[in-house]
Formats: structure tokens, C-alpha cells, sequence
């Protein structure tokens, strides 16, 4: 099975998230992979939208989470029955396509019933008070099934429940053996023996079945056809035709109305939880509309998910798209400090200590030999410019810069005015629809011992629209700290010309006496000098609120 494989950055991605994760997949399909596809677990920030639009760029796929789900393990071809089948038809189904549970479906393809092969069974083989001689089906069904021509009577579909007799005898023998049942619920099997087969008219029975391909007398034809009698011919000898008439019984005499069905858009792990505790069988799943999608049983639980990973920009799963535990992660390209999850395999895994995650992409683009077209060369300049503040940020090395002067030359772009118009397009909090989403856009979770805390960063060219918005900043960070249960939310407001940060925070009072940098008011540090969230801010946060 050939995998669909997304490449995807983390929650709340950035312009370095969505850019190398469009440029590694436009590597994976240069180098020959198909079935790789861009994505992004977040919407994108003003910037990165900004960028996309100015390179003419697709949004990358959006997947809200990638929880594996119904749909991504079921056959969508079924085998199905309808509840007119006879049984003969039934059991063929069960033995060519070597199943064991069978969904029942009507004209619209709803599922109306289940059956299975070992409950069939049981019903077909139990010996009832009435088992031994009743057949429930219908004229044509019984017809059909025994290869017969009917030669007087109608081909009625109604089911009608019959007693079954075999005409092997003398007829005052037969005559005494049918006694005591109702004529109009008996069917008569006999060969050629025209005594059983006028005894059988003349006592009007239902149904008269004349085996052995012999012809009856025309005189016989009449009597039934003037009395309403049905009579049917079959090739079969008496004995086949027997068994074969119990074989035309409709599937609706032994469906199970009373089924468990799942929606294909459900999680795996709810159908894992109906398949081990409901008692059944199988699980029907439907389609949205109602309709059939497929039938799933435990083993169905064993099939592969059709989709597997590579991260990039993060390798931690509590920053990755979710549901991502639960599917393969092929590789992971990253600039991170590590806090990566155990895998069951060896995987390619890439964690540089550069500024950019675009650096370690457009770097194995060139040890490849593979030089990326103007537009991905372009992104990718974006995704170092950004990452690195436009090459200010102490995270930047000189592996960033080398990698800026080849994509400038393959971009056609000069770096830094490229960069100054990324950030004069798309800095500030008016970028942004409104304050909260400035807040939340770029916001990543941390630990440093049993201390949980948040914090977004938004760049801007001067503090003044910061000021006007601080009490409204500070309720936000209050509120988002209490949705996500945070000892400590903050936000970091760095000026691009000053290379200065604002840490503005909630939670955590006693920062204030381990935070060694100078409190302008309280909840607010001045950070001069401090750009970069991951090499300067959190690595200070954890050392000093591990000392708390």
C-alpha cells in the first residue's frame, strides 16, 4: 500500500513551520517519493500568508488533527445481501468470498440488518418443533432455487411458511400422513407417481412440486389450474430438489435487525471500544448520508493507516499536530532543544543547532545536488529571514548566513531588503485580526519541573501600539493561562530596530526575584539585547523557575 505522506510543522506554525515544511515536500517529490504532501496543523499568521501571496504559493493542506479514523482502515467495497436473497444465494457469498459477517442493505444501500455465518448457521441447523418440515419462502424464491418452471400459478413473492412433504409412498399412506395439516401451508415433492400428484390436487394443496423433469398430465394441469393450485417442474431428482428448497428460504427469516454501526469520520479507538465490548461480530459503518461504507471486524483493527508523518520545526508531540502519537512518523527536521517521543523504528531524525529550520532544509537540498526552483528558493529565504530576525537573532550561525547568499542568488532577491519587507508588511499587533489571535498565534508550551508555562512572541517595529494595548494583553494572557491550566502565561513583544523584548506575564509572582532583569512595572521586564525566544528567553525561564 503506498502511504500518503504529510509533511507538517507544529501547532500555531510560523512562517519557518509552513516554508520548510512546503520545501521538503517539493525535495521528497524532486528526489522521485510520490504521494508527499505539504501541511499545517495551524492557520497561518499574517506574515506567512503575506509570503505565500507575494510568491503566489499554495496554502498548504490543513488537517485539524490526524487521529486515525474509520474511513482510513475499511474496505469501501463491501460484500453485501438484501434481504430478499434466498439462502442458496446467501451462503455462495459467504463461501466465494471467503467472509464471515455479511451487511444487509435495501434499494438505497442503508443498512438494514445484519447477518453471520455462524449465527445462520445455528438458526438453519437447530431442530425446532417445526424445524423438521417447515420452509419459509416465497413461490419464485422456491422456483428459482430449484431450477423449476412454474406451470400453473403465479410467481408470488410473499413469504409464506409451508410444511414440506415428500410423496415417496403409497398414496394412502401419503393421504394418512398429511392428516391434521392445513392444506393451503403444504408443499408436496414427488416424481413420477400420478397417484401422489392427483391426491395432493385433490386435496388442494399449495404448492405441488413434480421432480425428475417429468411431465404431468394435462388432465392434472386442469384440476389445479380450475382449483388456484401452483405446480412447478424441476430437473433435480426428489431429494436435491428437497435440500434445495430449504435453500430458498429469503435471508429477511434470519437477519439480525439489531446491529452496531459507526460513522466512517469516528476514531479507530472508538471502534476499537465497540468491536471488544459491544459482543458482536462486526461493526457496520456508514457513510455521513447513512448509507453503507464497509464493514469492519477485529482483524480490521490490524490494517495499516494509510498515512504517515515527518515533522518538521518541532519534535515534540505536545507542540505537534493531534493525534500524532498514534501515526507513523517517518522523519523529523528540526532546530529545537530535543523532547522528542520514543519511536518503534529507527527514523531519519535532523536536529541542527541553526536558526532556522529552512536552513537544515535548503542545506540538504544543496549536499543533493538539487538546486529548488526560484519560488521554493524564495520561501525559503522568507523562513530563514523570519526565524532569525532577519539574521539578528544570537540563534543565528554562520551556517544561516551561508545559506541566505545561495538562496539569494537562486532566488533573485536581495536578503535583507526582502527581509525589512516581511516584517514592515506583516509586524505588530494590527496584523493580526485581532489582539487575542496576535496572543495565540505564535504561543508554545514548556516544563521546567513540575511548572507548566506558555509563551507567544510577536514582533513589532516600536512598543507604542504594545502600551496602548497592555491591560487588554494581560487579561488575555490571564484568561488563556486558566483554558490551559498554566502556572505561567507570558508574551514576548521584541522590536526588530531596537533589538529589545517586553516580557509581559501572568502567574508566577515570585518571578520577579529570580527573573535578573530589570521589572519597568509589574508583570513587565525589560529584556535588552533578547530576541530569541528558544536560545535566550526559555532557556533563562527554565533555569530560573527551576530554582523557585
Amino acid at each position: 500500500m503506498n502511504k500518503h505522506v504529510y509533511v507538517i510543522g507544529h501547532r500555531n506554525p510560523d512562517t519557518d513551520s509552513i516554508a520548510s515544511a512546503i520545501a521538503y515536500a517539493e525535495l521528497k517529490k524532486r528526489q522521485g517519493q510520490s504521494g508527499v504532501v505539504a501541511a499545517m496543523a495551524g492557520t497561518p499568521n499574517p506574515q506567512t500568508r503575506y509570503i505565500l501571496e507575494r510568491l503566489a504559493l499554495a496554502t498548504p493542506l490543513y488537517l485539524a488533527d490526524v487521529h486515525p479514523k474509520v474511513r482510513d482502515i475499511i474496505n469501501r467495497q463491501p460484500v453485501t445481501a438484501t434481504a430478499a436473497m434466498p439462502l442458496r444465494d446467501v451462503l455462495e457469498l459467504f463461501h466465494r468470498h471467503t467472509i464471515r459477517v455479511l451487511p444487509v442493505v435495501d434499494e438505497a444501500n442503508v443498512p438494514v440488518g445484519i447477518v453471520s455465518l455462524l449465527k445462520l448457521s445455528e438458526k438453519y441447523l437447530v431442530a425446532g418443533s417445526d424445524r423438521k418440515r417447515g420452509i419459509d419462502t416465497s413461490i419464485r424464491s422456491l422456483a428459482e432455487c430449484i431450477g423449476g418452471s412454474i406451470l400453473c400459478g403465479a410467481p408470488l413473492d410473499e413469504v409464506e411458511h409451508l410444511h414440506l412433504f415428500i410423496g415417496a409412498m403409497r398414496e394412502e399412506s401419503f393421504s394418512d400422513t398429511i392428516d391434521g395439516y392445513d392444506p393451503s401451508s403444504l408443499l408436496v415433492m414427488t416424481g413420477d407417481r400420478p397417484a401422489i400428484q392427483q391426491a395432493a390436487i385433490s386435496r388442494g394443496v399449495r404448492i405441488l412440486v413434480i421432480t425428475g423433469g417429468f411431465p404431468p398430465a394435462d388432465s392434472l394441469l386442469t384440476q389445479a389450474r380450475s382449483r388456484g393450485l401452483t405446480i412447478i417442474s424441476t430437473p433435480h431428482d426428489t431429494a436435491t430438489a428437497a435440500w434445495l428448497a430449504r435453500l430458498s428460504t429469503p435471508l429477511s427469516c434470519f437477519v439480525e435487525p439489531a446491529f452496531v454501526s459507526i460513522g466512517v469520520a469516528e476514531s479507530l479507538e472508538n471502534l476499537r471500544l465497540k468491536l471488544l465490548h459491544s459482543g458482536e461480530p462486526a461493526v457496520i459503518t456508514v457513510e455521513e448520508d447513512g448509507t453503507l461504507a464497509g464493514i469492519a471486524t477485529r482483524s480490521s483493527l490490524l490494517a495499516p493507516i494509510p498515512y504517515a508523518l515527518i515533522l518538521v520545526d518541532h519534535n515534540e508531540l505536545a507542540q505537534a499536530v493531534p493525534g500524532a502519537e498514534s501515526v507513523e512518523i517517518l522523519e523529523v527536521i528540526d532546530h529545537h532543544k530535543l523532547g522528542n517521543h520514543p519511536t518503534s523504528q529507527p527514523i531519519t531524525f535532523m536536529a541542527a543547532p541553526v536558526g532556522s529550520t529552512c536552513t537544515v532544509v535548503a542545506s540538504l537540498y544543496r549536499e543533493r545536488g538539487i538546486e529548488p526552483e526560484q519560488k521554493i528558493a524564495a520561501l525559503l529565504l522568507a523562513g530563514i529571514m523570519s526565524d532569525t530576525v532577519i539574521l539578528k537573532s544570537p540563534t543565528t550561525t554562520p551556517r544561516d548566513r551561508e545559506m541566505v547568499l545561495w538562496l539569494e542568488q537562486l532566488s533573485g532577491l536581495d536578503h535583507l531588503l526582502f527581509g525589512k519587507e516581511i516584517f514592515s508588511a506583516c509586524s505588530g499587533f494590527s496584523s493580526h485580526d485581532n489582539p487575542e489571535l496576535a496572543v495565540t498565534a505564535d504561543f508554545k508550551e514548556f516544563s521546567a519541573g513540575d511548572t507548566r508555562f506558555g509563551i507567544g512572541q510577536v514582533e513589532v517595529v516600536g512598543f507604542e501600539e504594545f502600551f496602548e494595548l497592555q491591560a487588554e494583553l494581560r487579561s488575555i494572557l490571564g484568561r488563556l493561562r486558566r483554558q490551559e491550566r498554566l502556572d505561567m502565561a507570558g508574551l514576548m513583544v521584541t522590536d526588530i530596530q531596537s533589538e529589545t523584548s517586553l516580557f509581559l506575564v501572568e502567574g508566577k509572582n515570585e518571578l520577579a526575584h529570580v527573573m535578573g532583569y530589570p521589572q519597568r512595572e509589574p508583570q513587565l521586564y525589560e529584556l535588552k539585547g533578547v530576541m530569541s525566544r528558544k536560545k535566550q528567553l526559555v532557556p533563562h525561564l527554565l533555569k530560573v523557575l527551576g530554582s523557585l
